[in-house]
């Protein structure tokens, strides 16, 4: 008899089952991929839907009943939703008018002083810091910039205050960048003192179409110091500029914290169409600035009183907290 043939058997081999369990694995996982994309594109199209049909029905109570029926939505940001601080402070805050009134800066206020601002960079600075300290001279009236060569900083205080100046800014450079990253302030003869990064540099002639700067006494500025430190920082700022500005010049410099990014803004406001609209003319130079840290006193590096220090790791905890 003819033997019967035997059914050949699969072979399946350590190689083989890897293969398949290896493609079975990735099609689960496209499909995954798949389905949780399908869901998340069905939730934000019914997300959208709902959104218009509230403004839809918001318009047609508007035009039912005028536009006060319906009180306008304010938009959801970062800043709208900041964590609470307990170092929030209003203009009406009793004790934090009576702490004005004799703190550092409560002889620029009463205008027992006038500004003068001696204005000096690292030693041996290179071109692009000494560039920008020309620049910061054409938007502070009061300040008179002098070459650092090797004096210590101490020295420099002590000079300063022997000469009557009233601000001393040193503009500081790290010598593997080609712009400068820092600005010590320090307000005299007793201080506070202040250090701040410089971020997102850009001098007047590479700002398109930038005008160019009078010697008229500019308005200050100050957008959203909230904080006791927005406030003090606030201060020491607005104490740079003469009290008195010159509107005929309609020079504007602004300090606008936003997150704890303080942004400077050098303008001329122009009016067009015989006064009845407005525009700005920017003259530059324009910088971001974060506040590192503040210290009691004048500069100290050693034995100095931090009343503030940035410690990002431990501080920075949430999206929504800030410190100004």
């Amino acid at each position: 008899m003819p033997s019967e043939e035997k059914p050949k058997q699969l072979r399946i081999t350590s190689e083989n089952y890897d293969a398949e369990l290896s493609s079975s694995l990735t099609l689960k996982r496209k499909l995954d991929k798949d389905t949780k994309a399908e869901r998340g594109r069905l939730l934000k199209k019914q997300k959208n839907d709902a959104k218009r049909k509230r403004r839809d029905e918001r318009k047609v109570l508007r035009e039912k009943h005028g536009e006060d029926a319906v009180p306008k939505e304010k938009p959801r940001t970062i800043e709208s939703t900041r964590e609470v601080d307990v170092t929030m402070v209003t203009a009406e805050d009793e004790e934090i008018i009576h702490d004005q009134k004799f703190d550092e800066m409560s002889a620029y206020f009463n205008r027992e002083t006038t500004p003068k601002v001696v204005l000096t960079t690292s030693p041996r600075a290179k071109v692009s810091t000494v560039k920008f300290c020309f620049e910061l001279r054409k938007c502070i009236p009061s300040a008179e910039m002098f070459p650092r060569k090797n004096i210590p900083v101490k020295k420099i205080v002590k000079q300063a205050i022997e000469a009557g100046y009233t601000d001393m800014m040193i503009v500081h450079e790290d010598r593997n960048k080609t712009k400068p990253d820092g600005i010590i302030l320090c307000h005299l003869p007793e201080g506070p003192t202040a250090y701040f990064k410089i971020n997102s540099l850009k001098y007047s002639k590479e700002i398109k179409g930038v005008g160019e700067s009078t010697s008229h006494y500019p308005e200050v500025i100050l957008n959203n110091f909230n904080t006791r430190l927005g406030l003090l920082v606030s201060r020491m700022l607005v104490c740079l500029f003469p009290q008195d500005p010159n509107f005929v010049g309609r020079r504007v410099v602004t300090f606008h914290n936003q997150r704890d990014y303080i942004f400077f803004r050098h303008h001329r406001y122009e009016f067009k169409k015989e006064g009845e609209k407005t525009a700005l003319h920017e003259l530059g130079p324009r910088f971001t600035l974060r506040l590192k840290w503040l210290q009691k006193g004048t500069f100290n590096p050693t034995e100095g009183e931090y009343e503030w220090v940035l410690k990002r790791h431990e501080m920075e905890t949430s999206r929504r907290r800030f410190f100004l």
